[in-house]
């Protein structure tokens, strides 16, 4: 596989201060066939958790997904953005086929993704990063520390053998972008959604629990709070995390804000105490909410203590998604201009 890339251009002179950490990032789709009703081809973009960008193969056109983005980039802008996409749409529909045939696979539904940007800390360090998977499955990655790729399956090792030989250098021709060009945009784009972006909505806590004949399910519910990241657990007698084996999924509400349910199996013994500990960056102060045990009709109420200990440290912004990418092709690199888009940084592939 070829890489076609796109290394992007422009220096953005914004000056501000941002708190907390935030992200910019990309997500490329193409899947083999209509099945189940989605576009072929598919482009989003997200600033943190709000998406800001939307392409599809089926409407053809870059669109702003905020109203502050629309303000604030006029018609040349989402042109631009649109050429990029539609440049961008074949070669990612003939990938999804290139990896089918890697695979021996001649029919059925499948998916091919790409996600990159990068993140900007509340303590002013940077991260880019790059990924790409197949039917779900991590295929091939960037390792920024090395600036290799690296293969996640086998069927992966053409790629990485491509991309990382010095023809193609692809590692090299990212770089810039992801550790330069990707901040510049997102602190651009930070300055335009600031009062949105940088809200924060507390979490209301509760908690219950479940009885069964030979333990009991400690449940702690966060919700309704922005960002997206925070920290919730079950400690024992102040000082000992509770394993929970349930997954930690935090879910998106229709409003735009989170929710979060941690659970823990416990036996309790006389004189243990139980309690969800809660952190999150619209708190002064870190939550705890005392599990009681159940009262006469089987519920819980949580009583929430405020302890005036430790500031909230803000959690950087996750990136752990499995997406997209792989395919042979002829590479080439657009010259760096100051007026090119801001999401042509990418890896386009032909074969």
């Amino acid at each position: 596989m070829d890489v076609h890339l796109v290394p992007i251009m422009l220096t953005l002179g914004v000056s501000a201060v941002y708190s907390g950490s935030h992200s910019l990032r990309y997500y490329y789709t193409t899947v083999s066939d209509r099945a189940f009703g989605l576009p072929e081809f598919s482009i989003v973009g997200y600033v943190d958790d709000t998406q800001i960008l939307r392409y599809n193969s089926d409407n053809q056109r870059a669109e702003p997904a905020t109203q502050w983005m629309k303000q604030k980039e006029g018609p040349e802008y989402w042109e631009k953005e649109t050429q990029i996409a539609k440049g961008t749409e074949p070669a990612f529909k003939y990938n999804v086929k290139i990896a089918m045939d890697r695979f021996n696979q001649t029919s059925g539904t499948h998916s091919f993704q790409r996600m990159y940007g990068c993140e900007l800390r509340d303590d002013g360090s940077i991260r880019g990063y790059e990924q790409f998977g197949y039917d779900g499955r991590e295929f091939i990655a960037l390792d920024t520390e090395r600036w290799v790729y690296v293969p996640s399956v086998r069927e992966a090792q053409i790629t990485e053998q491509k991309w990382n030989s010095p023809e193609v250098n692809a590692p090299e021709r990212n770089k810039n972008y992801l550790q330069n060009l990707c901040i510049e945009w997102l602190k651009k784009y930070l300055s335009y959604g600031q009062a949105e972006l940088e809200r924060r909505v507390h979490p209301h806590v509760r908690i219950s629990d479940h009885q069964s004949d030979d333990a009991t399910e400690l449940r702690c519910q966060a919700y309704g709070f922005y960002p997206r990241e925070i920290d919730v657990k079950w400690v024992k007698n102040g000082r000992d995390d509770v394993h929970s084996e349930a997954a930690k999924e935090i879910l998106p509400n229709p409003d735009g804000s989170y929710q979060l349910r941690v659970t823990a199996e416990i036996t309790p013994s006389e004189g243990d105490s139980y309690a969800c500990h809660v952190e999150h960056s619209s708190l002064n102060e870190k939550l705890i909410v005392v599990w009681p045990g159940p009262n006469k009709d089987g519920n819980n109420m949580g009583i929430i203590i405020a302890i005036a200990v430790v500031a909230v440290v803000v959690i950087a912004a996750v990136v752990g998604f499995v997406i997209y990418k792989k395919r042979n092709g002829k590479a080439y690199t657009k010259t760096a201009s100051s007026d090119t888009a801001s999401n042509e940084s990418a890896v386009c592939v032909k074969a």
